[in-house]
């Protein structure tokens, strides 16, 4: 049974602010963690929790504010000095080192030792004892000599809570631990978690997924664009003002799920792709979705609802568990980038830096490469072609560049992005994915780009838009599939408002 709340916090930040130049990562931010509770972090993407959590662990020094343990003003200089304060933190990615045994990952840098003064040897048996004794605590019962690599990311995340245990820890943070965990994991990890609870531990977690946190956690912190919003008692609470918290605007019933009738009114046009029961385990659930000929469909959800993890899917970056996928009638299997390029589809994906652009390669040479990847390495484009395909989209998409041979790394992030398409277009894909297309760049290359995918589709194509911008989503889609946690949970018709997107996200609709 949770605890209730004591009159002193274990930990309390108070009028925390951090900037980085002149961007205000954090302004007047407070947070109190109590023992005995789960207390989850929430907000969007942008919205401060990392930077809050990078400020808590000693990454970061806070411009401003103050953090207080157990009533004691404390300032964390360093990660390690954080650790030695009992304040743990275990990262959406673990941390650990897979080469190592699960007991060496627990006692990384404190393994006991034996002999005079305890300098001589490390003290295998006793490490092996300890750390088989702190897995127990969590419902563990595994070989802890074995390498950490034997073992599933469900165990490895286990491994690494204890790890943050064996320090004593008055405070645990979790950042994102249930990201690539399945629905069993999760509750096994959710298990752990409230019997750690009760035992008088407090805990921050921070999750993108909102059943999550109506599951395990007691209090709620919002934030939004680095400043507080609100602390709330998570039964006080309901999903759309979480919703509403979080996005900065008050919600109203939406729009009914688009009616099977409806479906067949607006599906005239050829089918592009059709997949049935796509999954993959710990990404994104069982899932059926169609795309036709000519039609923008939108994928409606908050960050971590699976909508990246489901482009990755479609396009061969991941492979599915299960389902089936048909692309123009004939049932196909993407199991690799270089097969869905070569069937007709492109991707420009949410990182353009890290995975969309060659910055050292020419504007040319980047507008290039997905063409030449689909007819493989022979025949070789040549500088001719070349020239007159990069010169064609330059001019038909507007991009500002010196040259067609200037370095990409040189453009602006909207100029960027405008490659990127091109690079799709000259491939003349039947299906375009597009996954936060607008992120980054200004008002006029956004509408600039928003009109071309607009053409697109009035051209044939199919296009699959994804954008944490909800007003882009609703303006451009003829459909758009809204996502809650991993799955599905309705269409919604073009012209619907973007409230009735959030509206459906947060059950209402």
């Amino acid at each position: 049974m949770t605890q209730q709340p004591q009159a002193q916090p274990v930990l309390e930040l108070s009028g925390v602010a951090k900037h980085f130049g002149s961007v205000q990562a954090l302004r007047g931010v407070d947070l109190r963690l109590f023992a005995g509770e789960v207390h989850a972090l929430m907000g969007q993407n942008g919205a401060g929790k990392s930077t809050l959590i990078k400020v808590l662990t000693g990454v970061y020094q806070a411009d401003q504010g103050e953090m207080r343990l157990l009533g004691r003003s404390i300032r964390a200089a360093s990660p390690v000095d954080a650790q030695h304060l009992g304040i743990s933190t275990v990262y959406q990615e673990v941390n650990l080192c897979a080469n190592l045994s699960v007991a060496e990952n627990i006692f990384a840098g404190r393994y006991p030792r034996k002999g005079a003064r305890g300098a001589w040897a490390i003290d295998w048996a006793r490490m092996h004892a300890e750390a088989a004794a702190l897995l127990a605590r969590l419902n563990l019962d595994i070989d802890v000599t074995q390498t950490l690599s034997s073992y599933s990311v469900a165990v490895q995340q286990m491994v690494a809570i204890a790890r943050g245990l064996s320090i004593s820890a008055k405070v645990l943070i979790l950042d994102e631990p249930t990201s690539s965990l399945d629905d069993e994991e999760v509750e096994r990890l959710f298990g752990v978690l409230r019997q750690l609870r009760d035992q008088g531990l407090a805990i921050l977690f921070v999750t993108h997924f909102l059943d999550q946190v109506y599951a395990l956690c007691d209090r709620i912190t919002v934030l939004r664009n680095g400043e507080l919003v609100g602390e709330y008692p998570a039964a006080e609470l309901g999903h759309s003002a979480l919703i509403a918290a979080m996005v900065g605007r008050d919600m109203v019933a939406g729009l009914a799920p688009v009616s099977s009738a409806q479906a067949d009114a607006t599906a005239q046009a050829p089918a592009v792709l059709t997949v049935t029961g796509l999954a993959r385990r710990g990404q994104v659930k069982p899932m059926d979705l169609t795309l036709h000929r000519g039609e923008v469909v939108g994928l409606g959800g908050l960050l971590g609802s699976g909508r990246t993890e489901l482009a990755r899917l479609l396009f061969g970056l991941d492979r599915s568990d299960a389902g089936a996928m048909t692309l123009q009638g004939d049932t196909v299997r993407m199991d690799s980038p270089a097969t869905a390029i070569k069937l007709g589809l492109g991707l420009c994906p949410e990182d353009r830096k890290a995975e969309g652009i060659i910055a050292e390669l020419s504007v040319r040479e980047n507008i290039a490469l997905a063409l030449q990847a689909r007819q493989g390495l022979w025949p070789f484009i040549s500088m001719a072609q070349q020239v007159a395909m990069a010169e064609h989209y330059v001019k038909a998409l507007g991009i500002k560049t010196a040259s067609i041979d200037t370095p990409m790394g040189q453009l602006s992030g909207g100029n960027q992005q405008k490659a990127v398409l091109a690079r799709w277009l000259a491939t003349k894909p039947c299906l375009l994915i597009l996954d936060e297309p607008t992120r980054g760049i200004d008002i006029a290359a956004k509408q600039e780009i928003m009109n071309e995918i607009l053409t697109l589709a009035r051209d044939g194509m199919a296009v699959l838009f994804i954008s944490s911008e909800m007003e882009e989503v609703v303006r451009v889609s003829d459909r758009i599939v809204v996502m809650r946690d991993r799955a599905k949970v309705g269409e919604l018709p073009g012209g619907s408002a973007d409230h009735a997107v959030y509206a459906m996200i947060a059950g209402q609709a």
